[in-house]
């Protein structure tokens, strides 16, 4: 072992003596070390040893942070292939809902996977923007579209066991945008892409623009969308017109849309509106005085669903969504301006000719005649022999179910096996099916159960309605009720349902007599005939009520008491092929018609729409239009993509079509139709109809023409196995008739719509009536 060379003296004196340190390092005989590599490269440039070792952990700092960094933006260029393309910042697209109009400007109904509608910057309430600004980016207008001061607070939070967001408006507007690109997870990868979206989007768009995107974008809860579709949903309003209190509302929705729902959860969303009060007071949106002022008051909002169940047309609304839908898809329609649309997505703009207060009164009377309908037939059916109650709807009004009556307990005791088939249409008896039970075991099972029998029942012994009312002078369609309840009944009876039409077809047949040299006045017997032709079925037509008064009558009073015994010997004059070509000239499908003789008294199943639409030839003068629920689409941009372009063609000479309506105006004048005029008090107008009713009363019907609005209905039930029970009651004059009696009037009696009294149905010029030839020897036709 080597001989240490310092004595114990010389290293106390080291150890303890700084100047002897210090002149040993500067030459001295003391210790010495030398030092190579970086810390050797400072330590020989720089004479103070303490100043060198700074400088080495300096060097080695900085260079971690090089490194660090030039790993960092390695890194975020490898992120580059996921975030958004130059092209798809610059014109970002998303989602907007097709919206369609009434006639009048009222929101019909929207059609998308997302509800959004797009509105400008302009056009957004300014609480909103301020509510958006003060509680989701304070320093919306100060940052680059990344807030640093938020994200270090952010972390600061989270270290210390709390929880901040610190994402910018950009920041979510990129998420916004650009979901599939930029995603939701919590990684660094995905939020450093949303910081590089949310810088880019600020390089490119002015704080205005962001904003206004940001606020057409953001989810508002379910399929809500977008400021205005969240001021349309909770408040019934346009974004324009939302006032402070319900724009901090909507902006407080944003942090938990469930929790702080203002319909289901008022008291949480009160809450939170308040804390978006504060936030704005903070910010010096708004006083102080405002929110002392308002802190306490409740939230009042109130839901307006987007689902066609909540349009005031649903069936119309569904009727324009087929349409349209055909249209873009259809190859057959590969040359409309709207193939390869897509309707869901494009924001489009759908104005149609529904008129909203004419739909309304006409809901509110299919409703309130309804209501005593459903009465008289559940009463009807309460008892094996419940007899006439009354002939007064207001009679069957004042009763009350379970108390005054037990509705259809007769008609299911009596028909059983009707019960059994409804309950093997039902999903709960396929369920048991499928699990392999029997099936009388299945029945069995669900005839125990109580609340679910009484809800069949229900559901299958309502009557049904539908009504539509057109313009025949455009073939627009002002009004459609398709059902009762399109939540419970899909199934359209204006535009989809084909059912006998009765009495209401006759006048095709003596629209055929007319055009073809009959007069008004020629005359047929009224009595019962059997007619026999080789190869086919014998026919015996009777008069409703079963009775003929074997006398001589005119083709117009035929008519106008609707003789079933007159129309069949005409019909059989004329052949039943010339009845279908005149139904089929004048606006009813060819594919709905068999030309068979009984064709004349109604037995070809037909779609209302068509009903009213070839009513509206006669009330045109003769001339068709095509029904049309559209009359033009746009673009979101408010560019015209197509409208209509009617084209009304001649069904028949304007003298032919004067002439029979003349005829039909004997129907409400003193004909079947005459509580048009005695009950709903429309004496004064020019009016024609025609009373239906089918075999059984299975359907009723009706059709009513003023020369400006021709409207039709049906009323029966969806299952022809149950019908009116009574003569009376089963008759389309009492039944079908008071839905479109009650609509008018109610016309008459409101201050929004009107009912020309003035107006006549078009008159030939030089039109004289025809000549009553019944008092002649030989001028008048005398039939069989």
């Amino acid at each position: 072992m080597s001989e240490w060379p310092y004595s114990d003296e010389e290293l106390d004196q080291y150890f303890s003596d700084r100047s002897a340190r210090e002149e040993a390092h500067s030459g001295g005989e003391g210790p010495s070390r030398t030092f190579s590599g970086l810390r050797g490269f400072f330590h020989r440039r720089i004479a103070d040893p303490m100043k060198a070792q700074a400088a080495v952990a300096l060097s080695v700092i900085a260079g971690l942070l090089m490194i660090g960094t030039l790993a960092l933006g390695l890194y975020v260029w490898t992120l580059t292939d996921n975030v958004p393309s130059t092209e798809s910042l610059e014109d970002p697209t998303m989602e907007l809902a097709t919206i369609a109009y009434t006639a009048d400007g009222e929101e019909l109904a929207r059609y998308a996977r997302q509800n959004r509608s797009w509105v400008p910057y302009d056009s957004i309430s300014t609480p909103v923007k301020h509510a958006a600004i003060a509680t989701e980016d304070q320093r919306f207008y100060e940052h680059w579209g990344v807030d640093p001061t938020a994200i270090m607070a952010a972390m600061v939070d989270i270290l210390t066991g709390g929880f901040r967001g610190g994402s910018t408006i950009t920041q979510q507007l990129a998420r916004n945008l650009y979901n599939e690109k930029v995603g939701r997870a919590v990684t660094l990868a995905r939020k450093l892409k949303e910081m590089v979206t949310a810088a880019e989007l600020e390089r490119r768009y002015t704080k205005r623009e962001i904003i206004e995107m940001y606020l057409n974008t953001v989810n508002f809860g379910g399929n809500v969308y977008g400021i205005e579709s969240a001021a349309h949903t909770y408040f019934g309003r346009q974004a324009a017109d939302l006032d402070t209190l319900q724009a901090a509302t909507l902006i407080g929705l944003l942090k938990a849309t469930s929790y702080y729902n203002p319909v289901r959860n008022p008291e949480n969303a009160k809450q939170r509106r308040n804390v978006v009060l504060r936030l704005m007071r903070d910010q010096g949106f708004i006083e102080t005085s405002y929110y002392q002022e308002h802190a306490d008051e409740p939230v009042q909002a109130d839901y307006h669903s987007s689902r066609l169940s909540a349009s005031l047309a649903p069936y119309f609304a569904e009727h324009v969504r087929t349409t349209l839908s055909k249209w873009a898809t259809n190859e057959e329609y590969e040359d409309h301006p709207l193939h390869g649309r897509d309707i869901y997505g494009e924001g489009l703009r759908v104005y149609t000719t529904l008129d909203s207060k004419l739909q309304g009164l006409a809901r509110t009377a299919v409703e309130e005649q309804m209501s005593g309908l459903q009465k008289v037939v559940g009463y009807q059916w309460s008892a094996p022999s419940p007899g006439l109650h009354s002939t007064s709807l207001d009679d069957y009004r004042s009763l009350e179910p379970g108390e005054d009556y037990d509705p259809f307990a007769h008609f299911w005791e009596s028909n059983p096996e009707v019960l059994n088939a409804s309950i093997r249409q039902t999903s709960r008896y396929d369920t048991l099916r499928a699990r392999g039970m029997g099936e009388q075991e299945a029945i069995d099972r669900l005839r125990d159960k109580e609340a679910f029998l009484d809800s069949l029942k229900t559901a299958k012994s309502r009557l049904g309605a539908g009504m539509v009312s057109i313009d025949p002078r455009n073939g627009h369609v002002k009004v459609w009720i398709g059902g009762r309840d399109f939540r419970t009944e899909k199934y359209d009876k204006v535009g989809t349902s084909r059912r006998q039409p009765g009495s209401t077809f006759k006048p095709f047949t003596y629209t055929a007599a007319i055009d073809n040299g009959y007069s008004p006045y020629d005359t047929l017997l009224d009595s019962t005939f059997t007619w026999d032709e080789a190869g086919a079925k014998t026919w015996s037509p009777k008069n409703y009520n079963r009775k003929s008064s074997g006398k001589m009558l005119t083709l117009s009073q035929g008519l106008a008491n609707s003789k079933n015994t007159i129309t069949a010997r005409l019909a059989l004059d004329l052949k039943s092929s010339t009845v279908a070509t005149y139904a089929n000239r004048m606006g009813i499908p060819e594919r709905d018609l068999e030309a068979v003789p009984s064709i004349a008294l109604g037995t070809s199943s037909v779609r209302l729409l068509d009903m009213a639409t070839a009513y509206s030839t006669l009330a045109n003068g003769g001339l068709y239009n095509e029904p049309v629920a559209i009359t033009r689409v746009e673009d979101r941009h408010g560019n015209l993509i197509w409208s209509a372009s009617p084209s009304p063609r001649e069904a028949l000479s304007k003298r032919t079509a004067y002439t029979v309506v003349d005829m039909m105006r004997g129907v409400i004048d003193y004909g079947t139709g005459a509580r048009i005029r005695t009950q709903f008090d429309l004496g004064e107008y020019d009016l024609a109809g025609k009373t239906g009713t089918t075999d059984r009363s299975a359907d009723t019907w009706f059709m009513l023409m003023h020369p400006k609005l021709v409207s039709g209905s049906w009323v029966g039930f969806e299952d022809q196995r149950l019908t009116f029970r009574t003569s009376f009651w089963g008759q389309g004059a009492h039944s079908a008739l008071f839905l479109v009696g009650d609509y008018y009037r109610k016309i008459v009696e409101s201050e929004e719509v009107s009912l020309s009294r003035k107006t006549s149905f078009p008159l030939v010029q030089d039109y004289g009536a025809p000549e009553d030839t019944t008092e002649s020897d030989d001028g008048s036709r005398v039939g069989w």
